[in-house]
């Protein structure tokens, strides 16, 4: 399955696509997901809704203990600090899947 985390953009069609960051770790912890992109802002900034960087935080942690498969992902965020603070947990978490 392939996921699109965001609130405002449809997703492209073959895309499961999630509103909050609690619906993208569902699917994540469904262990059917290949693929996630992931856009940052999601809701206004008080909303409960998360974030884009809380599912990469959560694939990281996972991904470092080891309960999470390697999965394609890529960020469509147009927030320029956003993306940067996922990249980063991202590519952390494919470190911890190259080391396994």
């Amino acid at each position: 399955m392939r996921v699109w985390l965001d609130d405002l953009r449809p997703a492209p069609e073959g895309w499961a696509h999630a509103l909050t960051q609690a619906e993208a770790i569902g699917l994540l912890e469904s262990g059917d997901v290949t693929e996630i992109s992931l856009d940052h802002d999601l809701g206004e900034p008080e909303s409960e809704v998360g974030s884009g960087y809380g599912v990469a935080c959560w694939i990281e942690e996972h991904a470092a203990v080891g309960d999470l498969a390697p999965l394609a992902w890529a960020i469509h965020s147009a927030n320029p600090v956003g993306r940067e603070r996922m990249r980063a947990a991202l590519v952390a978490a494919v470190g911890f899947w190259e080391r396994r």
